[in-house]
């Protein structure tokens, strides 16, 4: 089995679009308020770059991507920033992809500067869940101001 994790490349664009909208789909976040309705999801290679204080990551499955996870700054925050977008196609749910992509974005945060992290998921997404507080998320009673995504239902937050 061979993974590679890497930055985002203008031509994966197209596959992490579609997984991030199918992903989405199996999951029930389809529509306004979700994550993969994000402008952002048609060009996510143009949307995190390191001059955006933003970094994507593709995971590659023996050649095939299969998934991605991104961080950004939240509402233009110089001390919180979001973990965005974690979607994996099933085949490659388990193998601790998701956390190897999720610890890279935290560690690059935390380079970055910024002393918490934000998420927020649906409460359908159990293995999710359960990775973000493994790595030290806390439940939220309420979403941060100013989050986009008003359709979910879990919200989480990491100090660094």
């Amino acid at each position: 089995m061979s993974v590679q994790i890497d930055p985002i490349k203008p031509e994966q664009n197209e596959a992490i679009c579609q997984i991030i909208k199918a992903v989405g789909a199996e999951f029930g976040a389809i529509g306004e308020g979700f994550g993969p309705s994000d402008p952002e999801v048609l060009a996510m290679s143009h949307y995190y770059t390191d001059d955006k204080q933003s970094l994507y990551l593709v995971a590659t499955l023996n050649g095939k991507i299969v998934g991605g996870c991104g961080i950004a700054p939240f509402n233009d925050s110089a001390k919180v920033c979001e973990l965005k977008k974690l979607f994996l196609l099933s085949e490659s749910r388990g193998l601790g992809l998701g956390k190897r992509m999720a610890k890279q974005c935290l560690s690059f945060a935390k380079k970055k500067g910024f002393g918490e992290c934000y998420l927020d998921t649906l409460t359908s997404m159990t293995s999710a869940i359960q990775l973000y507080e493994k790595l030290g998320f806390e439940h939220l009673n309420q979403p941060l101001n100013g989050t986009e995504h008003s359709a979910c239902d879990v919200w989480m937050l990491k100090r660094f």
